[in-house]
């Protein structure tokens, strides 16, 4: 499974430092936003968050996958055009930062820093939204 919603770099931070992040405040502070997600520092992808929890999603340099998500048990869940299940992840908050992990990490594993970033380019075929 691809994990396709997006990754940045993470703090020295505890992990009781990070505060959750509500579906609520998560849907407030994206929607109409281009957050990118690295590990490492390295941006790997970036993801356009549109009104109605829609979404599209395209790593570096590849076509861009139309998707939405929603919540479940506190989690969001991200679905895209060419995968066949969801993709969970848990936001949270660390300071200023947000990060993410997704549900299927390893207990331990580097949370994943996101920022906000530059509109999206997609490459073809499906330009635009």
């Amino acid at each position: 499974m691809c994990r396709c919603f997006p990754l940045l770099l993470a703090l020295a931070l505890p992990a009781s430092a990070a505060e959750p992040v509500g579906v609520a405040a998560f849907e407030a502070f994206a929607t109409g936003k281009t957050l990118s997600y690295a590990v490492g520092g390295t941006v790997y992808g970036a993801e356009q968050y549109l009104p109605g929890r829609r979404v599209i999603w395209a790593f570096r340099g590849q076509e861009c996958r139309k998707g939405f998500w929603y919540e479940e048990g506190g989690q969001i869940c991200f679905v895209y055009e060419d995968e066949p299940g969801a993709q969970c992840w848990t936001f949270s908050r660390d300071g200023d930062r947000l990060q993410a992990r997704f549900s299927g990490d390893a207990e331990g594993a580097e949370p994943v820093q996101v920022q906000e970033s530059t509109p999206l380019t997609c490459a073809g075929p499906d330009l635009g939204v």
